[in-house]
């Protein structure tokens, strides 16, 4: 490539250009070890090239060496990097990406092979004029010739990386289609994604099934639900899948899948792990969402064993997602009772078969803020201990006999009859599925997104404290 300076300049002297060649002509004598310096300075300065096996870093010379050789083609020809000079680039920025390098650890080996290469050049350059006018006349090639190599390693390395991502998703919906029609993968590459989920065929390993849907953000005015962002569709449920399929806790990354309009996960949970740890960490990446204005309503189902429940636990996820209200929320089955499932599935007709006089003085407990309701938790939850439930609720015995007995006057049950106490217990169950807005007949999850519970996720002790 032409210098662009005329004969009378410094550049364009007989001495410049001799300098020139020698300067290249040293540089290719010693390929081999400014390759190996190359090599090992890239493996002392990324720790992600330090971390790779003597396999990658053979390759990784052999890369090196490549590309010096076609560099110093160019520059002793004097013309412009081709992308025949550098097609090796493509097949190796695929196998970086394979490796499971990140893109900005292998751009860096771009800097490091460049960085090595120039100090080499002005180590030879000397101390004389024309040495250093013969350096400098390499510096703009040399940059241009980097920028277009790594411009194309990067290309092909995101070409790769865009197919593996597209190949792995197709595997992982083929996957959860194959559970969902309750098979189990055999052989091939569905297997291997199954045992990488941990749910391979043979695993004991216990699971849950998650459902999580999309919501609109939502806010209140003058009690009114109002929808108040966009469904902001493909991107945020694909966000939303990749923070679910962080959450597992069984060294195995959770199998987390956008189906439609909705994400599928099955998390593994491992030997002796608690569900509710699940739980918690599913919460956390919801209100983490919220900061990015993401709603989801999210629907967990009961623990199962293997891989053949799945199919069942699925449609135990879409069921309790009916239990949320407008706002979404977490409704996790491992986090309620049957009794508390119960409750939650009764219709109209149960609340029907309530007796008046316990509607009527719940109803009017909750207006004056649910002592009595709380006295009776407090003495269920006591086993019917009166003095055990004063110390629960911080009051004197005395001040919980008298709600016991206002309690029996108000309704005609006596607390300490099992019959007339589940009467009660039902009753309250059923009075905390109605939400407290101005549509008293849609369920919902008591306390999973209900600032009167202090935002807890129901299935949490619902016990005075």
């Amino acid at each position: 490539m032409s210098s662009g300076f005329s004969t009378e300049t410094l550049t364009g002297t007989e001495a410049v250009r001799a300098e020139r060649a020698r300067i290249l002509s040293e540089l290719l004598n010693d390929l081999d070890e400014l390759a190996d310096t190359a090599a090992r300075t890239m493996r002392a300065e990324i720790p992600a090239y330090a971390a790779q096996d003597e396999a990658f870093h053979a390759d990784v010379r052999s890369q090196v060496t490549q590309h010096y050789r076609s560099k110093l083609a160019v520059l002793f020809e004097d013309r412009t990097v081709t992308l025949d000079d550098i097609a090796f680039t493509r097949r190796a920025g695929m196998r970086r990406a394979r490796a499971g390098v990140a893109l900005a650890d292998y751009i860096n080996a771009f800097r490091v092979g460049q960085q090595v290469f120039w100090e080499s050049v002005v180590k030879r350059a000397g101390r004389s004029f024309a040495g250093h006018e013969a350096a400098l006349s390499l510096a703009a090639p040399l940059m241009r010739y980097c920028d277009f190599a790594s411009t194309h390693a990067a290309n092909a390395y995101m070409e790769f990386q865009q197919y593996a991502t597209a190949e792995a998703v197709r595997e992982s919906r083929d996957l959860l289609e194959t559970l969902l029609a309750g098979n189990t993968p055999t052989r091939g590459r569905q297997l291997a994604a199954a045992q990488a989920h941990g749910l391979g065929p043979d695993t004991r390993t216990p699971l849950l099934v998650l459902i999580a849907i999309l919501l609109p953000r939502i806010a209140r005015f003058g009690g009114e639900a109002v929808a108040t962002g966009p469904d902001r569709g493909a991107d945020a449920r694909h966000a939303a899948c990749a923070a679910i399929a962080r959450t597992g806790g069984n060294g195995t990354r959770t199998l987390s899948v956008v189906r439609q309009s909705e994400i599928v996960a099955i998390p593994s949970l491992g030997p002796g792990a608690d569900p509710e740890q699940l739980c918690d960490r599913l919460q956390a990446v919801r209100e983490s969402l919220l900061g990015e204005g993401i709603v989801l309503a999210m629907g967990v189902s009961t623990v199962i064993a293997g891989t053949a429940q799945i199919p069942q636990a699925y449609q135990e996820a879409r069921t309790v997602l009916e239990f949320l209200p407008e706002e979404g929320g977490v409704a996790a089955l491992p986090r309620i009772t049957a009794f508390q499932y119960l409750a939650l599935k009764a219709d109209d007709t149960a609340r029907h078969l309530v007796d008046p006089r316990i509607t009527a003085l719940l109803a009017e407990d909750r207006a004056r803020g649910g002592v009595l309701t709380a006295t009776i938790r407090a003495f269920a939850a006591d086993d019917l201990n009166l003095r055990a439930c004063a110390e629960r609720l911080q009051i004197h015995p005395n001040t919980a006999q008298y709600r016991l007995r206002r309690i029996r006057e108000r309704t005609g049950r006596n607390l300490r009859r099992i019959n007339d106490l589940l009467d009660l217990l039902v009753a309250i169950a059923l009075q905390d599925t109605l939400s407290p807005d101005t549509n008293p007949e849609r369920k919902r999850l008591a306390a999973a997104t209900d600032e009167s519970h202090g935002g807890q996720t129901y299935g949490r002790s619902h016990e005075p404290r």
